[in-house]
């Protein structure tokens, strides 16, 4: 034999030796596939799968336990329940098809990063803004740069529309009196969507 030949047979050998060690490891679960083998009786032959409660069930052998059990523990349990119906212990060999992977769970999507507000009228620096998630009324008009001289500041509106029935509800705001030192009730956080509506002053206001 050539020295090829002998190196390819070592081989094949080794991974046969740890292919055979990694199966007597293995700990069976629930979907892996058994092919059982019973020399003395072939008609006993064929695959059977774990289910869902651990077990399978084998001709003659009746239910027997392998989730969480080694190869060699389940072929010893499937030999000493076949032992009474042959003259001797039956010579069993079972072969394992692991169940594929349970698939991972979709990871939680993350918190977004920032909300989409809107601010309109006489502010300095209108439009869409970026802010985080817990940006309060007056922080977001801070961003936007503040009223204009022209701003009817008694009489800003947050409009807020509902995602699920898409009503829109108007909440008045007088900035005048935040300005002269009132307390708001409680703060007023911003979602994403929000649209605050800073009007002109009229004639007189």
């Amino acid at each position: 034999m050539s020295i090829l030949a002998r190196a390819v047979l070592a081989l094949a050998l080794v991974m046969t030796g740890a292919a055979a060690w990694a199966q007597s490891e293995y700990r069976l679960r629930a979907g892996d596939t058994l092919n059982v083998e019973v020399l003395e009786d072939p008609t006993l032959n064929r695959d059977v799968v774990v289910l869902p409660d651990g077990r399978f069930s084998f001709p003659l052998a009746g239910s027997v336990p392998a989730a969480g059990r080694t190869v060699d523990q389940v072929r010893a349990s499937v030999t000493d329940a076949l032992a009474g119906n042959f003259a001797t212990a039956p010579t069993v060999f079972i072969g394992v098809r692991p169940a594929p992977p349970t698939p991972r769970a979709p990871a939680a999507p993350m918190a977004a990063q920032t909300i989409s507000i809107y601010v309109m009228g006489e502010v300095q620096s209108g439009g869409a803004i970026e802010v985080k998630p817990g940006t309060t009324f007056l922080q977001a008009l801070a961003q936007a740069g503040g009223v204009t001289p022209f701003a009817a500041t008694r009489r800003i509106q947050l409009r807020r529309t509902d995602p699920r029935t898409m009503v829109q509800n108007v909440y008045p705001i007088n900035y005048r009196a935040i300005m002269d030192g009132a307390q708001l009730p409680r703060e007023i956080r911003l979602m994403d969507g929000d649209v605050i509506l800073v009007p002109e002053r009229r004639l007189f206001e």
